[in-house]
């Protein structure tokens, strides 16, 4: 391979010209690693004229993919355009062109990620992607080397830096959601189209990943369960607090013989619980193994250099193989084929807050059919409501399966009693026992 390695870039956005800047600021240090120089020979750029905040020879540039895909003296291609169809597509040219691969395309991998991982080691090639999961979080790396000699058991965390800006200022200074998604996009941390991000997509993408190498299984971003933020109220993050618990927006994966559950929804996270901590930005990753136990990685999940900094180290990654000769040993191949838990396989506990007609017996109606489902209440809270004839009833139940809690729901629309379901949200952890202003229920 020589004394030198060339890596050919596709895109020279944001991460593209973190990656430059990174290359150029750390070149001593690779050599060192390495005992070899890493240059950016080719850059694919859509517009040759545009002006960039990286300084880069217009010689470099390039608006024909061939001069960057079918470039012999190329050895590694670092995807960072974005998008789909065209990153495919130049993915796979790249595998058939013996080019080791270097992605942050967290949409590539988790709709395509397994079938390209089968071309890359069909043709003894490398393809990393650690930049595509929590930005400069080595989350990927530590599941499928820092832990694989155990058995992980669940996965789950926040993933998406927009969205807990976003809920970091609802809690703490009481911002609606319309003023906190503002300010996040006022600051560059949400994209001026918020909805990959508000509604859960972007995460969910992220958990098919974090699924799929957990378990060592395919997991299909369609069964991933999907909810956003948007629909979320101030006065859902109150009670909350007032049970003791913080807003989030979670990921999460768990398998149990060869049953797996995905999803990323609103959770009420016991503020004990390490992730409740978890502000602003910030992106964290909560990993249980059933040797190791509880393990947590924690940092920042967006930004040029935090994320150019996981691309350059799968780069590295790659060098150090091709100097071993070694590429396209790396991934591994699904080991389960898993199916999906069953509303009936899946538990929890359940926040739920509706409005009924203030009268007597209001609640015991509501407790009659909890109690006939033998679901039991943790924390209730009632309160009255400026219209005279209705309450606000807040409740935490107790363990029970989502296929019961689900019937709850259905039974409840049907009381008179009940004027409407106003929201419900997983919870997650164990609040303190007393907490003021609120009932501790017995089962």
């Amino acid at each position: 391979m020589g004394n030198k390695v060339s890596i050919g870039l596709l895109g020279l956005g944001v991460v593209g010209s973190g990656i430059m800047k990174l290359i150029e600021s750390q070149q001593k240090e690779l050599v060192h690693q390495l005992d070899c120089s890493v240059e950016v020979k080719s850059v694919l750029v859509r517009d040759l004229d545009k002006a960039r905040n990286v300084n880069v020879q217009q010689t470099f540039l390039t608006t024909d993919p061939t001069d960057v895909l079918e470039d012999p003296e190329i050895d590694v291609i670092v995807e960072v355009m974005g998008g789909i169809e065209e990153a495919y597509q130049y993915t796979l040219e790249a595998f058939k062109a013996k080019k080791h691969v270097v992605t942050a395309n967290k949409d590539l991998i988790a709709l395509h990620g397994t079938e390209l991982e089968e071309t890359a080691r069909e043709h003894k090639c490398d393809y990393y992607y650690e930049a595509s999961v929590a930005g400069g979080i080595p989350i990927l790396r530590g599941i499928t080397d820092g832990l694989a000699a155990d058995k992980i058991e669940k996965v789950m965390g926040i993933v998406n830096g927009t969205t807990n800006y976003i809920l970091t200022k609802m809690t703490n200074e009481g911002m609606t959601y319309e003023a906190a998604l503002k300010e996040a996009q006022d600051l560059g941390f949400a994209e001026s189209d918020p909805t990959a991000d508000v509604e859960g997509l972007d995460a969910a993408r992220k958990m098919a990943i974090l699924g799929r190498l957990a378990f060592s299984t395919d997991v299909a971003l369609s069964e991933v369960e999907v909810n956003g933020i948007k629909d979320l109220e101030l006065a859902d993050l109150e009670y909350g607090e007032k049970f003791g618990y913080t807003m989030k927006l979670i990921g999460s994966a768990e398998c149990e013989d060869g049953q797996i559950e995905v999803s990323v929804q609103p959770t009420l996270l016991s503020n004990d619980h390490p992730l409740a901590a978890v502000k602003n930005e910030y992106n964290a990753v909560y990993v249980y193994g059933k040797a190791v136990g509880e393990t947590m990685f924690y940092g920042p999940g967006a930004g040029s250099l935090p994320t150019a900094t996981a691309i350059v180290s799968d780069l590295i990654t790659v060098i150090k193989n091709m100097r071993l000769g070694v590429n396209g040993n790396s991934s591994l191949k699904p080991r389960i084929s898993a199916t999906l838990r069953s509303s009936e396989q899946r538990s929890g506990q359940f926040y739920l807050r509706i409005h009924v007609k203030d009268q007597i017996g209001a609640f015991s109606e509501i407790s009659t059919l909890f109690n006939d489902l033998h679901v039991s209440f943790k924390r209730i809270l009632q309160t009255p409501m400026k219209q005279q004839d209705l309450a606000e009833i807040i409740l935490i139940t107790h363990q029970t399966s989502l296929a019961t809690f689900e019937n709850a729901l259905k039974q409840l629309y049907d009381l008179d009693v009940v004027q409407q379901i106003k929201s419900y949200y997983k919870v997650e952890g164990d609040a303190p026992d007393e907490v003021a202003g609120t009932t501790k229920a017995l089962s």
